[in-house]
């Protein structure tokens, strides 16, 4: 046997032993989060949230959302969030010094003033140039900061620093809230008591095309464009399949940014969210859990899969490019601060299944991918490639991602059925079709970039154009 077929058959058996694990890892993951979901839906039918909408004794909840140049949707967004059913709450919105109109959009909106607000700066942050309260009694929950700008993870850190409530709700200030999105997001801390809930989140939908009036979703239709579309699918995949096995397993190691409750006690004892990351929202989660196992704490972190939260996705491949570039770099450094725990027993599951997990799949697999069809190109011009083993492993795993992507669909229509209508969810399946070839090809590359990108230590945000909600047509 000579050395090329050496290395081609390493390479081939390599490839495949990796992608039985992978799709081992995937049958478990969809199968185990199917219990967790009829699980909570059980638990849900006998929960009356009006009692807890109303009661003073709910947790109280304090909403921190940072804005960067949302002048397009911020005053419809802040809407969204005063007129959440929760009785306590205050709504936070920090202005990371923003270029644009959107500061002065919500002193007009909402009649603020600067007022004397004493805040207490238990994270070290970039400087506050004003709080702003509204002389309208309707808006008393209101708080608007405007601070230098410094990044989204300083954004939040100023909010954790004014937020009087226990738990903080972290959100991207371009995202809609359901109305009862707080009470249900607010249940775990409650059910738990002989583990303490540091985190838990929410289910989120891709808003584009959906109908929004006065802050509120008014109706949901699926995206109209391919790209919002397979992110629908994708977001369906992740959330209802993947997030709620590992959540199950008590292993989740990430709550979105977009949408996510923390105990404001924790996140100020392991130091708030790191500003040195672009992926503060995961970084603070492994950070508080690795903060838990290490003092040997009983915790948990949650997940709900309501679609509690709503999101502009990006409608085209250069804002998706940037989108998926940043979150390659923040699941890089957020491995590497925590490298530690890198099957460490110490960690228990965490340690040994989890952060393993994150890495040889989150991580590893767009690099194998890529890495993967750069040697099938190589060996193809060399005449070394075993078509019909190519031929068979690309057939499987074209049909092994079909199958999941419609099991996931298949999820949705049992559970939530956002998606009402026959040719929508035909539309999701024809969509979970052409994902490999249309979308798939692009997030491996934006995160092979991205690995690119952290080599050259390139840690720009990527800025993330908004085209603003659809609003109800008028009658003629």
């Amino acid at each position: 046997m000579s050395w090329q077929s050496i290395i081609v058959d390493i390479f081939t058996y390599g490839l495949l032993a990796y992608s039985v694990l992978l799709f081992s890892c995937y049958i478990f993951i969809g199968i185990y989060s199917v219990g967790e979901v009829k699980n909570h839906l059980y638990k849900n039918s006998f929960t009356d949230y009006r009692q807890l909408a109303s009661a003073s004794q709910a947790p109280g909840m304090s909403i921190l959302a940072p804005a960067y140049n949302e002048g397009a949707n911020v005053i419809e967004n802040v809407r969204s969030l005063l007129s959440i059913h929760y009785a306590n709450l205050e709504v936070i919105i920090i202005n990371d010094g923003s270029k644009d109109d959107s500061l002065a959009k919500l002193i007009e909106a909402y009649n603020l003033y600067k007022t004397a607000y004493f805040v207490n700066e238990q994270i070290k942050t970039k400087a506050v140039r004003g709080v702003y309260k509204s002389r309208n009694k309707v808006y008393k929950k209101l708080i608007v900061v405007d601070k230098e700008n410094g990044g989204k993870a300083d954004a939040l850190n100023v909010g954790v620093n004014i937020a009087q409530k226990e738990y903080i709700v972290c959100i991207d200030v371009d995202c809609i809230l359901e109305q009862d999105a707080l009470l249900k997001l607010a249940k775990p801390f409650l059910e738990h008591t002989k583990q303490r809930v540091i985190a838990t989140g929410g289910v989120i939908r891709i808003a584009n095309d959906c109908v929004v009036e006065g802050g509120r979703l008014v109706a949901v239709n699926l995206p109209k464009k391919m790209l919002p579309r397979v992110q629908t699918l994708e977001y369906i995949r992740a959330f209802l399949l993947g997030r709620m096995a590992w959540s199950r397993l008590n292993g989740l190691l990430l709550i979105s940014g977009a949408f996510g409750a923390f105990d404001k006690e924790i996140v100020i004892k392991c130091g708030g969210y790191d500003h040195h990351t672009v992926g503060e929202d995961m970084e603070l989660v492994v950070r508080m859990r690795r903060y838990m196992e290490e003092l040997d704490l009983p915790y948990k972190v949650g997940f709900i899969p309501d679609p509690l939260c709503w999101t502009e996705a990006p409608a085209d491949f250069k804002i998706l490019g940037r989108q998926r570039n940043r979150w390659t770099r923040g699941t890089i450094e957020t491995l590497k601060m925590h490298k530690v725990m890198f099957f460490n027993p110490k960690y228990g599951f965490l340690g040994m299944v989890s952060y393993p997990y994150w890495f040889l799949f989150e991580f590893l697999a767009p690099i194998i991918e890529f890495v993967g069809m750069f040697f099938f190109i190589i060996f193809s011009v060399l005449g070394l490639t075993n078509w019909r083993f190519f031929i068979g492993l690309l057939a499987v795993v074209f049909t092994f991602g079909f199958l999941y992507s419609v099991f996931a669909i298949l999820m949705e229509v049992l559970t939530y059925n956002q998606y009402k209508r026959r040719k929508d969810i035909l539309k999701l399946i024809l969509t979970a079709f052409l994902e490999p070839f249309v979308f798939h090809p692009y997030v491996v590359w934006s995160a092979v970039m991205g690995n690119i990108d952290l080599i050259q230590k390139k840690n720009s945000w990527g800025e993330m154009t908004r085209q603003g909600f659809t609003a109800p047509k008028k009658p003629n």
